[in-house]
């Protein structure tokens, strides 16, 4: 038997919490966050490259009701941002909306019963009313297609998979991209 919910918020990084945080504020309480990893923050759990920080002021990635963080720096690192995303999410009481290491792998509308049907990747059913995606554009880590890159016999990743037990001191390293990510992880490995 499906569990239903008012609301199912699929993510739990800026937008899920802040979401939820508004859905309560406006009086509705039947919430439920489903959240593929262990705890909330998003990109910003996810992303913990070597030199990870925020590329617009910490004030800027604030929320608007709760705006008075002790940032350490105009540029906060990923660490403190993370810090920031559970503090909001344990003093606004989202945490015990969300449902951990739930992947979902699929949502169909039922138009006869106007409810969203939604499954987990563990064949767990979910009913709503209303289903928000905050995923975020960055949940999926994008891979390039480089012609022979399976040939290549050292490690290959993504900076968004960072593989904290490699040593990267006496190796050599290509990367390619030049974005946010690479400005601040490159300095780092260097």
């Amino acid at each position: 038997m499906p569990k239903y919910h008012e609301f199912i918020i699929i993510g739990s990084g800026f937008g899920g919490i802040g979401m939820a945080i508004q859905l309560q504020n406006a009086g509705h309480t039947d919430i439920k966050i489903l959240e593929k990893a262990d705890t909330v923050g998003g990109c910003w759990r996810d992303n913990t490259y070597p030199g990870a920080a925020c590329d617009v002021p910490s004030h800027l990635y604030s929320y608007s009701f709760e705006k008075n963080y002790p940032w350490s720096r105009r540029f906060a690192p990923q660490a403190e941002i993370l810090a920031y995303q559970k503090h909001v999410a344990e003093k606004y009481h989202v945490m015990e909306l969300c449902q951990f290491n739930t992947e979902v792998a699929q949502a169909d509308y039922d138009e006869t019963r106007g409810r969203w049907v939604i499954r987990t990747q563990r064949d767990e059913l979910f009913e709503c009313r209303f289903l928000i995606s905050a995923t975020g554009q960055l949940s999926v880590p994008a891979q390039p297609n480089i012609k022979g890159i399976d040939d290549f016999k050292g490690i290959v990743f993504h900076s968004a998979r960072w593989p904290d037990f490699y040593d990267l001191s006496q190796q050599n390293v290509a990367v390619i991209g030049t974005g946010a990510s690479a400005i601040q992880f490159v300095p780092e490995v260097v």
